[in-house]
């Protein structure tokens, strides 16, 4: 009852603190005269991503047994797949539920499609050299997390550079600790940002204990539960945050901020665990790194198009469930 009880409470707290977050984050990004794709992809992205890269890093640096550093392997590979997986399904599905409420006549996703299509080949690049890294093993192999790390920095001057996109040409909501202003102060903007950050954080933290009980409950193993449903775990902030700001007509905030949490997720968490790891993959892995890769092919089809319909986006999340046949179907033939 416990662990039910505060598995409803956690999620709900995110919930709750990521209305607070990404009214704040957006009124951070107009602070700070950033366009909406880079406030989600760079700002959003890096503060909802803290959650999964601490798993990874504690699992990584401070796991005892090789069992408890394969969970950080097993987090960096799984939270990518999720976000290009569950995460675009949720955005489709909002969408297409929401058109009548948002008062359009059709479906079509409106974004900017080169750019999110130059994002996915930007992830894709670096998500085959990070697979690659994991099927073979060589001396020097740690140090390359180093390139990692240089690669996200790039990604996020480039988004920086490109960001021609005026931030006056989003409507805001009022800011939630200062709503009566039409100009809030930084100081405001700054104090809810963190505050709900923390929450999401904190509340992050104990939906994924809650998630690690009921696999425990149900006699799954440590491996299984960070495989299947941690990754899931962690990425439901960037989740809730699509899922807010396309029940506001903001979907280029909610993609964007999914495509920056996917580069974030391709470069550090995966430079922390090729530092501290062996870094080899397992069937799974392999499994999930392949998927993964299928997932991003099929959305860069679709944004280099430069038409996307909200429906055609479901049909990725179907990927997911092929991952977690496989991985169900691996561990019970073990």
């Amino acid at each position: 009852m416990l662990t039910a009880l505060l598995f409803l409470l956690s999620a709900g707290a995110i919930y709750f603190a990521c209305e607070y977050f990404v009214n704040g984050v957006e009124w951070f990004g107009r602070k700070l005269s950033l366009g909406a794709t880079a406030t989600g992809t760079v700002l959003a992205a890096f503060g909802t991503a803290l959650p999964e890269s601490a798993v990874t890093f504690v699992a990584v640096v401070f796991g005892a047994t090789p069992e408890q550093k394969d969970i950080g392997v097993g987090a960096a590979l799984g939270g990518p797949l999720v976000l290009a997986t569950i995460a675009y399904t949720v955005v489709g599905i909002a969408l297409w539920s929401n058109r009548h409420r948002l008062k359009r006549r059709d479906n079509l996703v409106r974004v900017e499609h080169g750019r999110l299509a130059r994002d996915q080949a930007w992830f894709l690049a670096i998500f085959v050299v990070k697979c690659g890294l994991g099927l073979v093993a060589f001396a020097f192999k740690p140090w390359l997390g180093v390139l990692f790390l240089a690669a996200y920095g790039i990604y996020v001057w480039r988004e920086l550079q490109d960001d021609d996109t005026a931030p006056e040409e989003e409507e805001l909501e009022p800011l939630k600790f200062q709503p009566h202003a039409q100009d809030p102060a930084l100081s405001r903007v700054f104090l809810q940002t963190a505050l709900a950050l923390i929450v999401i954080a904190i509340a992050s933290h104990t939906f994924v204990k809650q998630i690690e009980a009921i696999g425990v409950a149900l006699q799954w193993s440590p491996h299984l539960v960070a495989l299947l449903l941690s990754p899931v775990a962690t990425e439901l902030p960037e989740t809730v945050n699509a899922l807010i700001w396309v029940r506001q007509g903001k979907e280029r905030l909610a993609l964007a901020n999914i495509s920056g949490a996917m580069m974030i997720q391709a470069t550090i968490p995966s430079s922390l665990a090729l530092f501290a790891t062996p870094w080899l993959f397992d069937a799974p892995l392999m499994v999930a790194g392949v998927l993964t890769g299928i997932a991003v092919i099929y959305l860069w089809w679709l944004f280099r198009r430069g038409r996307v319909d909200a429906r055609w986006i479901v049909p990725v999340g179907l990927l997911y469930g092929v991952f977690a046949a496989f991985v169900v179907w691996h561990f019970a033939a073990r």
